[in-house]
């Protein structure tokens, strides 16, 4: 009966918050009673559900459900967030939370170490990626989801959780304590030179200082080498963050009172322009972007005002196409709703938003479907699904079989048999992997394999022609055949990409997120790519001029 009290409670607060936000937006009569009326509604029905369903409800459980249904309606980034969410979020906005310092995925039906943040307590307590979680406290984690055992594991700094955990290479149960602490996660990882007169950093996320930490790398750098020449930015995997970080990173290289970013929406009065407060740490330095089709929303805002601007060269694949803006609201007991209020355009007044999907994710848009805008210099640049780099990088990364190692944690759990009993590792940068037989041996001893795309097609085929009567079944077995044989050598097609694979997931294990970047840098096609035009001053020039 609590319970259900509480939740009427919550209701009635989102009613006022309603009814609010109505007269706030000068809602007409008709639309303000269908408000009204269908939040009476839906509080009848969600208090007769509680008191006269057949079976116990969690009233809380059941409210999420019918939140969730409702905002699943409209786009994939407006989200409800609960009181026990709250961390999370923080982690998202300021880079930080209260907890232990690892990352967990279900990797084989097992809640499992995948990722450690350097200086954690996890990482102090000596917990290692591969670790497989078998009790928290001494209650079992069977059955429990990554997200679950997430939860648990937050708290205040200071508390102790005790983690029972099986090690891969050991015979026994290990117990860990650990003592829970505020864990950082740098947003600029790692930041140097990728020759002796082009500086590097990459920023992994926006959230706060994201623009302070850039500038401090990029002041470093020139600090270290007056005659600094060149300068790469990496944003590739950069999923976003916060607004007002993107206008801080654009600062860093654009001077003060430029447009960054305007955001429109619904409410008119609600529209905002940004620009630039500060002087730039560099207004003149040649500047390469890297970015790929995970470099989403503020990375996109960055990418995009330099190229408006023609500040810099964009360089890699194109990115994701997230041009929405997210805000927060409070309504009441410690939970937010993050819902999409504007959408956001750039200098040259385009947006990016990607308005195709399939299966959640944006597809790609035909160029003539695209509007064309100009930067400054006059360069035609495109509106929606995203942005254009300049010089594109072509990558075979979504090959089906990369994906498969990738996404199917098979790298991961032979990097974990590859380093069990390994305390210590070279210089990350020197290190390489060379034992590859050792590796496809492993591959055939657990039985690896993944379908293709062609394999689902013909499947399909064979199945509708078997209906229809068009094809013989033999017929299509000979291109089955035919792709079978050819995924025998995709292995050694893709040796390069998968020898790189392990070799920053070995790194990690012992030199973290820093040490992963500094090894990407070693076997990089787009970094060479974007040395070289950083040496080729008058490519640069060529490649930022009206064509």
């Amino acid at each position: 009966m609590k319970n259900n009290k509480l939740s009427l409670r919550v209701l009635a607060l989102a009613a006022v918050l309603f009814f609010g936000m109505a007269t706030t937006l000068k809602t007409d009569h008709g639309k303000f009673f269908e408000i009204s009326k269908n939040i009476e509604i839906f509080t009848n029905l969600y208090k007769e559900i509680n008191t006269s369903y057949v079976d116990d409800l969690d009233p809380g459980q059941l409210m999420r459900t019918g939140i969730d249904a409702m905002l699943e309606s409209l786009d994939p980034y407006t989200n409800y967030i609960s009181e026990s969410e709250i961390e999370g979020y923080r982690y998202i906005t300021e880079g930080k939370y209260n907890g232990i310092g690892a990352v967990f995925n279900m990797v084989d039906d097992y809640v499992t170490v995948t990722q450690l943040y350097a200086d954690s307590p996890a990482a102090k307590a000596d917990l290692k990626p591969g670790d497989r979680v078998l009790a928290v406290d001494g209650k079992s984690a069977a059955g429990k989801k990554e997200e679950e055992v997430r939860e648990i594991l937050k708290g205040y700094p200071g508390t102790e959780v005790l983690l029972t955990i099986e090690r891969p290479g050991s015979s026994k149960e290990l117990k860990i304590n650990i003592v829970r602490d505020q864990v950082n996660v740098e947003n600029v990882p790692y930041s140097g030179f990728v020759r002796d007169d082009i500086g590097y950093a990459a920023l992994t996320t926006f959230t706060r200082e994201a623009g302070k930490n850039v500038a401090d790398a990029l002041k470093d750098l020139q600090k270290q080498n007056p005659n600094l020449k060149g300068f790469v930015f990496d944003l590739r995997g950069n999923g976003g963050g916060l607004l007002t970080e993107a206008v801080n990173v654009s600062n860093v290289f654009i001077p003060k009172g430029e447009l960054v970013v305007t955001t429109k929406g619904k409410v008119k009065d609600w529209d905002r322009s940004f620009k630039t407060l500060n002087k730039p740490v560099d207004e003149e330095i040649p500047v390469v972007v890297l970015i790929n089709k995970n470099s989403a929303s503020a990375s996109e805002i960055v990418s995009g005002v330099l190229q408006d601007y023609d500040r810099a060269v964009l360089l890699g694949q194109g990115s994701y196409g997230k041009g929405l803006v997210q805000n927060t609201r409070d309504i009441g007991y410690n939970s937010k709703v993050k819902m999409t209020t504007a959408k956001y355009y750039i200098p040259s007044g385009r947006c990016i938003q990607s308005v195709e999907y399939e299966d959640g994710e944006p597809v790609d848009i035909a160029d003539e479907k695209r509007a064309k805008f100009t930067t400054r210099a006059g360069r035609t640049v495109l509106d929606g699904g995203g942005v254009r780099p300049d010089v594109v990088i072509d990558k075979d990364g979504n090959s089906e079989i990369l994906t498969t190692l990738r996404d199917k944690y098979v790298v991961f759990n032979y990097v974990t048999e590859f380093t069990a009993g390994k305390d210590t590792l070279q210089i990350p940068q020197d290190f390489k992997f060379s034992q590859w037989n050792d590796f496809v041996n492993y591959l055939k001893k657990n039985n690896f394999d993944y379908d293709t795309k062609s394999e689902k097609l013909l499947a399909d085929l064979k199945k509708r022609a078997e209906e229809d009567g068009y094809l013989a079944a033999a017929e299509i077995d000979v291109l089955e055949n035919k792709v079978i044989e050819a995924k025998k050598s995709d292995l050694e097609k893709h040796k390069k990409e998968i020898i790189d694979m392990i070799e920053k997931e070995v790194v990690g294990r012992f030199y973290f997120q820093r040490g992963q970047v500094k090894m990407s840098l070693r076997n990089d096609e787009e970094i060479d790519a974007a040395v070289n035009i950083l040496n080729d001053a008058a490519r640069y020039k060529e490649i930022l001029s009206k064509q």
